[in-house]
């Protein structure tokens, strides 16, 4: 087993116990039997438990999924089970969407403050014209509201609103009103706090419960979702995207921003599905193009995953700076679980494993055509 697995890290210069930052150090030998046998649940549980470690995991994660190298030790049968499982049922009905929210999004705002910082952004920075991520996020949050066209007194309605940033970015900056939702209580709850005094409002719900949010199904201005699509399942975009189209105006502007993925497969990476995301998946381009067949004109496609990368590592940054803050709430294997997420993910962007994109759709197509801003 251990023979297998060194075998495939120095196919990527990877030594185990060697003196290289991303080389890993093993501290227990079960961790060859627990990848083998659990894969990707089973490394970052050998991790978090502290069985190995390595000073750089970005860059021994970028050298793994740079060629996808790690599959060479994993189970083709997993994967295939996992797939049809997810094929024949719903991982993301109402019920089971608020896992997620009571996993991670429910695990403290001050966390997530620390993390974050002012924007109050979970979602990839746009480093263009920024130096830091307060920049990256801000300046995101302007690049989206240009896409939009917002004109002051517009409503818009934002699905998934998390803890609120860009709907108190939008009211304060381009003067428009905001009804937004989520399905995290306490990103909700902060949401509406700290957009008090401001047209916006905020509801705690899923974007199915319409009753709730859009009760006389009125329509809107433009719509936008930033960073929600990796929880609604391919099995859901109908759903979604049928809701949006009724919901927004014929000459209404859609911006939907999400992480993809560049082939087509219905399941998440096992550990992340356990331990951050429950029930995540990432959509490819031909899932999503098929869903937007005879709802939505696709006027723009831009995608700036690589800038994910950056945007992960000053989120690693800030957890770290204000780890001796916020250890007496969590344990070192909280600790270890974010590092390994966060690091992980970056490692994954580096090599473009992984996408980030904004669509802009419109119901009919924007008359005169519509002017891309990057």
């Amino acid at each position: 087993m251990k023979n297998l697995i060194e075998s495939m890290l120095n196919e990527v210069g990877v030594t185990i116990n060697g003196d290289k930052p991303y080389d890993i150090k093993v501290h227990d030998q079960r961790l060859f039997s627990d990848i083998l046998l659990k894969q990707s649940i089973g490394a970052g549980e050998a991790y978090m438990k502290g069985m190995w470690d390595c000073d750089q995991l970005d860059e021994l994660f970028y050298r793994l999924c740079r060629d996808n190298s790690y599959t060479k030790v994993y189970s083709k049968w997993k994967s295939q089970f996992i797939t049809l499982r997810n094929s024949l049922i719903n991982q993301q009905t109402p019920e089971k969407s608020v896992l997620v929210a009571k996993r991670h999004y429910n695990l403290g705002n001050k966390l997530f403050e620390r993390m974050l910082g002012p924007s109050m952004a979970y979602t990839c920075g746009y480093w263009k014209n920024a130096e830091t991520l307060d920049e990256a996020e801000f300046g995101k949050y302007d690049l989206t509201c240009k896409k939009l066209q917002l004109k002051p007194g517009e409503k818009v309605l934002e699905i998934g609103c998390g803890w609120g940033g860009l709907a108190k970015f939008m009211a304060e900056k381009y003067g428009v009103e905001v009804v937004g939702m989520d399905i995290g209580k306490e990103p909700a709850s902060y949401a509406k706090k700290h957009t008090e005094g401001l047209p916006v409002k905020i509801f705690e719900c899923d974007y199915r419960a319409t009753h709730i949010y859009n009760p006389n199904h009125e329509k809107f201005d433009k719509i936008v979702s930033v960073g929600v699509l990796e929880h609604v399942g391919y099995k859901n975009y109908e759903t979604l995207l049928t809701l949006s189209r009724e919901f927004i105006k014929d000459d209404g502007i859609f911006l939907l921003h999400s992480i993809g993925r560049d082939t087509t497969a219905n399941y998440c990476d096992p550990w992340i599905d356990k331990y951050i995301f429950p029930n995540g998946h990432l959509p490819s381009l031909k899932q999503l193009g098929e869903r937007f067949e005879g709802k939505f004109v696709v006027e723009d496609h831009h995608n700036f995953g690589a800038y994910y990368d950056k945007t992960l590592m000053a989120w690693h940054e800030n957890l770290t700076k204000y780890w001796p803050e916020l250890k007496s709430d969590y344990d070192e294997r909280f600790h270890r679980m974010m590092n390994y997420y966060l690091l992980s993910c970056a490692g994954g962007f580096r090599a473009r494993s992984m996408q980030l994109w904004q669509f802009v759709l419109t119901p009919k197509g924007k008359l005169r055509g519509y002017e891309s801003i990057r």
